[in-house]
């Protein structure tokens, strides 16, 4: 990102941030604007830019009765519902595209030995990340606001496996989802270092539609181990590819956000970003 585009994504980051805090109050436009230094006029428009949004429908798409509301919806049919995930018409959702391949034991135990890792950095509606690939598929996406931690980070995971910086087509053909542009988006292979219960609990999340939201609870009963929301929330926690894999989309029973590896604010900013993404997508297919 370039200066401006880093105090832009700043301001929104700021906006949400006290969305998040005064949503009962449901501020006014004013209020909001004041809060980031801008006129109401430059406010709204850079945040609909960024947002796809009004401030003030995303206002609503993060408030937590908007979250009870589509937990109460899925209820019923908490992976289904071919509509929204693009079955029935020619919007395809990455939910529908990327599959997930474990790492052998011996990749697991050996600390990635044998293995040949490209990584790069990228831009994303959410701030600068990592991503790095193996030539299986994607292995690692981290949302980072310092280069050299990120990477640190991803070595430590794989410490004996050989890294190239360098940008690769897999690794492009997984940013296009940021762009939603249908079009351009490709099968997208994931090759991840879990435990089988791991792997299991990510593949449950891949099913969730974008736009919907899921609990820890219902995780669990989806895999089969009613019992186990803790388990599932630490394996959720763990989630080594941000964003393809939308464990953002989980959240707590009480339709509060909950905690997020790259942060709160982050995680509300993704919901309200896909919430809006997805009723665009319904309107424009009626």
């Amino acid at each position: 990102m370039n200066e401006q585009e880093i105090i832009n994504y700043n301001r929104v980051a700021d906006a949400i941030d006290y969305i998040k805090q005064h949503f009962r109050e449901q501020p006014t436009l004013d209020e909001i604007a004041e809060r980031v230094h801008l006129s109401p006029y430059h406010f709204q428009r850079l945040f609909t830019e960024w947002a796809g949004t009004s401030p003030k429908k995303f206002l609503q798409y993060t408030s937590v009765e908007h979250a009870k509301r589509l937990l109460k919806e899925r209820q019923a049919t908490l992976f289904e519902t071919a509509i929204e995930t693009g079955l029935s018409g020619p919007s395809r959702l990455h939910d529908l595209f990327i599959s997930i391949e474990g790492m052998t034991p011996a990749a697991y135990k050996n600390g990635g030995k044998s293995l040949f890792i490209h990584y790069s950095f990228a831009e994303s509606p959410f701030g600068n990340l990592i991503i790095a690939s193996t030539n299986k598929g994607i292995c690692h996406m981290a949302f980072c606001d310092d280069q050299q931690i990120a990477l640190e980070n991803l070595t430590r995971k794989f410490p004996d496996a050989a890294f190239s910086c360098e940008l690769d087509l897999m690794q492009q053909h997984a940013l296009f989802i940021f762009r939603n542009d249908q079009n351009r988006l490709h099968d997208i292979k994931l090759h991840l270092k879990g435990t089988d219960f791991q792997l299991k609990v990510w593949e449950a999340l891949l099913k969730i539609p974008m736009g919907r939201l899921s609990t820890y609870g219902a995780i669990a009963e989806e895999i089969g181990t009613p019992t186990a929301s803790r388990a599932v929330g630490t394996a959720i926690g763990s989630n080594p590819v941000a964003f393809l894999i939308p464990c953002h989309r989980v959240i707590q029973s009480t339709g509060n956000v909950g905690g997020y590896l790259w942060g709160s604010t982050r995680k509300t900013a993704i919901i309200g970003w896909e919430s809006a993404k997805a009723d665009h997508l319904y309107a424009s297919n009626l």
